[in-house]
């Protein structure tokens, strides 16, 4: 080769190596395949839809404009067709993040340049940390990975999350995805959720993330400032669900396919209903799933007066969804229309505006036909979809040289991310249990450790709705590192179901021989998920008899870990003191191991609080059809959820330990609320059953300025102990106890803070009166009970009198 020649060829490369430069790798296409998207120039960007300069609105009625009825039906399932003639692409609406992208739903896939994706706890867990900060930061990452994986055609713009149904029964197999069984937590955690992961981030509350790690918070847009709440686009959709009273997979002779929740006015109003209202008015969600349960008679997705609420009452601007053909149950399950056609017809007039699934697709033309579907509920359903996708800038021109372009495989899956998913569980984790201070464990003082239990070497700990994880690890892999001499048993040779004591001979045998020995036990998806309740709330199988079989022969007492989402009757091992602690992990994510082995040993302080009440065994008497929330002792009936139950408590919302301990004094709260100028009418009188006595309420909506009555109580915590750690400061109330159908308390308001041994951390917490201080009525109306309420902190009780005049 002469001179020549290999000059340039040296300048050709270096040529190929400066052009490298220039090219981002999420914009490479032989790197990250290239989404499709409509309005792609030079053929296809000229319709008015394409015009950025144009309202949402106008755009919208563009495109429906020029769609024939055969494409506008087929833009009304959740797998939306191509229409090439406009240069539409199909799409799939169904995405999945209720804590990380997941792989349930067509819209979403890990088989590309993204393969993974960080996995989260399991909402349930992430509750238990109540912290509005962590829960924001968890949401925007989750966001930032969804949009990430759209940039490189794995996924969708709009993803079915969040599930902010309430957990009232805990044998239900879907609670592990709520956020618990309080309205109030609930709210907070949705509106959290969605602000976030749409793209808005803010959020209201205050907290911190972590306690002194360096973990930051994670904003939605790559460092940079949030947009404006006003701006009408969206990063990404967020989806609240299932709406409503939606409780049951399948139990008994009923299926949530058929159940009919017969709910009170009152229980809507003050249970079912408030985490969905919040989602949407501060929230400001862009999507509302309809579930497949009906409510007092009409299905769901069917009820014109409920979907219609959220529109005109809550002033919900979106599109609401069917879950997946909960519009073919409306005829197939429910039988509620007498065909097919008359289904879907009424759940367009209702105000479903999209069908999860192809009952729509496949029955809407013969609706038409035969006169049942009107083009003025069709296109309405259509306008609400397009909007949506208007706003998520699907129609705006290639997605990659927009404000979101740059997002792709390097943001997933990042050390932040999954920092974030181990500070999520250490916040989660819940210390029920700690005989005289045995936790945590002296690593320098463990000579061996046995880790026995079906859970302890399993890797799949995300519960349901998880994708792939980014380094999925089990339990026992973070203890080798604190002892080196750790051995392993299962137990149960068929995992968590444990059906026989086969495997009980060896864990007896690493548990004699072990300086420590640590119980993995409790539920995984075999026994709770998606269309599958419980039984029972006892430990599965032989899993009870495996734990005291251990505790029998081992040398010291032993520590219980519990997984899953549903609370377990453990009385056995809170009375047993060869158990010495019990700690709760739930379904902790791919972060779990760690997380756990650094509590254990004290590397960090638990704070967590348990999201839901812990029954004991007799409450699986009470029916799961029965949605009633207060107890009526004529009917032997004990109520649901902290505030209405009255029976035995394994442990109670709230609960949970910590190394340290924790006191409160009251630095300023109000004595007396005067309401005289903001209320409409004089107040009305109600006369108590209880006490024959009549005192003074006030109808909500007649008080004309509820803002004005907001104040704040502030607390002081102080840590007395040797650990610093992060606590959570929770808020109740109890209205005057002589009002038929109150609750026995109500949370009001929670902060985590940061505390340090021997000294006092200051929190503020906001109490609005018209919110926090009401109740609803039996003809589900707000009202305040004028006379003493009662604020609760800890053993601190503060009286606050409410005047009339």
């Amino acid at each position: 080769m002469s001179a020549y020649q290999w000059q340039w060829k040296w300048k050709l490369l270096f040529l190929f190596i400066f052009l490298q430069t220039l090219t981002p790798a999420s914009q490479s296409i032989t790197a990250s395949p290239h989404p499709k998207f409509p309005c792609a120039p030079p053929y296809h960007n000229l319709y008015p839809f394409c015009n950025l300069s144009l309202p949402t609105a106008s755009r919208a009625h563009s495109l429906l404009s020029l769609l024939t009825l055969p494409e506008k039906i087929h833009q009304l399932c959740s797998n939306a067709s191509a229409v090439p003639r406009l240069g539409l692409p199909e799409y799939l609406w169904w995405s999945e993040s209720v804590h990380g992208v997941a792989a349930e739903g067509p819209g979403v896939n890990f088989a590309g340049p993204i393969e993974s994706a960080t996995n989260f706890p399991q909402v349930l867990v992430a509750a238990a940390a109540f912290n509005r900060t962590l829960w924001r930061a968890i949401a925007a990452a989750i966001g930032v990975e969804a949009r990430a994986m759209y940039n490189v055609g794995q996924a969708g713009l709009t993803f079915w999350a969040p599930d902010v149904n309430l957990f009232v029964d805990p044998r239900w197999g879907r609670g592990q995805e709520t956020p618990g069984e309080d309205p109030m937590l609930a709210e907070a955690y949705g509106i959290e959720y969605v602000r976030a992961f749409q793209g808005g981030g803010g959020g209201g509350g205050e907290g911190r993330i972590g306690d002194g790690d360096g973990v930051g918070e994670k904003r939605v847009m790559m460092g940079e400032e949030s947009e404006n709440e006003s701006d009408d686009g969206l990063m990404l959709s967020a989806c609240c669900k299932h709406y409503t009273a939606y409780d049951l997979e399948n139990w008994g002779s009923f299926a949530r396919y058929n159940f009919n929740a017969i709910v009170t006015a009152q229980d809507l109003e003050d249970t079912y209903q408030p985490p969905f209202r919040s989602c949407i008015q501060q929230g400001k969600a862009s999507c509302l799933m309809c579930s497949y349960n009906a409510v007092n008679g009409i299905p769901a997705c069917a009820d014109k007066i409920l979907l219609q609420k959220a529109r005109d009452e809550w002033g919900f601007k979106g599109y609401i969804t069917s879950d997946c053909d909960a519009v073919a149950t409306i005829y197939e399950y429910q039988h509620y229309t007498k065909s097919p056609e008359d289904a879907v017809a009424v759940a367009l007039k209702a105000g479903t505006d999209i069908n999860c699934g192809t009952y729509l697709l496949r029955h809407t033309q013969s609706a038409i036909d035969k006169g049942k579907v009107k083009e003025e509920d069709r296109d309405r359903a259509l306008l609400n979809l397009f909007s949506v996708q208007i706003r998520l800038g699907l129609y705006d021109g290639d997605p990659l040289l927009g404000k979101f372009g740059k997002l792709g495989p390097q943001d997933v899956c990042t050390l932040e991310h999954k920092s974030l998913a181990l500070e999520a569980v250490r916040q989660g984790i819940v210390l029920l249990k700690n005989e005289k201070k045995f936790l945590p464990l002296n690593k320098n003082r463990v000579s061996s450790l046995a880790i026995i239990g079906p859970m302890a070497n399993r890797t799949d700990l995300g519960g349901g709705y998880t994708g792939v994880p980014c380094n999925p690890k089990n339990l026992l892999d973070a203890f080798p590192a604190y002892v080196k001499k750790t051995s392993y048993a299962a137990g149960c040779l068929d995992g968590v179901p444990c059906t026989s004591n086969a495997g009980f001979m060896e864990a007896v045998s690493i548990a004699e021989e072990a300086d420590f020995v640590i119980v993995v036990a409790g539920l995984d998806l075999s026994q709770e998920t998606e269309d599958h309740d419980r039984y029972s709330l006892l430990l599965p199988g032989y899993q009870m008899a495996l734990v005291t079989t251990v505790a029998a022969v081992s040398q010291k007492p032993l520590v219980l870990v519990l997984t899953g989402g549903g609370p377990l009757d453990v009385s056995f091992a809170e009375g047993d003191p060869r158990i010495a602690s019990i700690l709760w992990i739930g379904y902790p994510g791919e972060a779990g191991g760690k997380a756990l082995a650094e509590v254990i040993f004290g590397d960090y302080n638990p704070g967590g609080r348990l999201p839901v009440t812990w029954y004991p065994e007799s409450f699986t008497r009470v029916s799961m059809y029965d949605m009633s929330m207060r107890a009526d002792p004529s009917r032997g009936y004990p109520g649901r959820t902290y505030r209405f139950y009255v029976g035995d408590r394994i442990y109670g919302f709230g609960q949970g330990l910590s190394y340290t301990n924790y006191m409160y004094e009251l630095l300023s709260a109000p004595n007396k609320l005067r309401l005289a100028g903001s209320l409409k009418i004089k107040p009305r009188k109600y006369l108590s059953q209880q006490t024959g006595y009549d005192t003074d309420y006030i109808h909500i909506d007649e008080v004309a300025y509820c803002d004005s009555l907001i104040f704040h109580v502030e607390v002081s915590v102080v840590n007395n102990g040797d650990w610093d750690g992060s606590h959570v400061v929770m808020l109740f109330s109890r209205v005057p106890n002589f009002f038929k159908g109150a609750p026995e308390k109500q949370l009001v308001g929670f902060d985590r803070v940061h505390t340090m041994s021997y000294k006092s951390t200051q929190t503020r917490i906001m109490v609005d009166p018209c919110k926090h201080l009401s109740i609803a009525n039996e003809n589900g109306k707000r009202i305040m009970p004028l006379g003493d309420h009662t604020l609760m902190v800890g053993d601190l009780e503060h009286i606050l009198s409410i005047e009339g005049q």
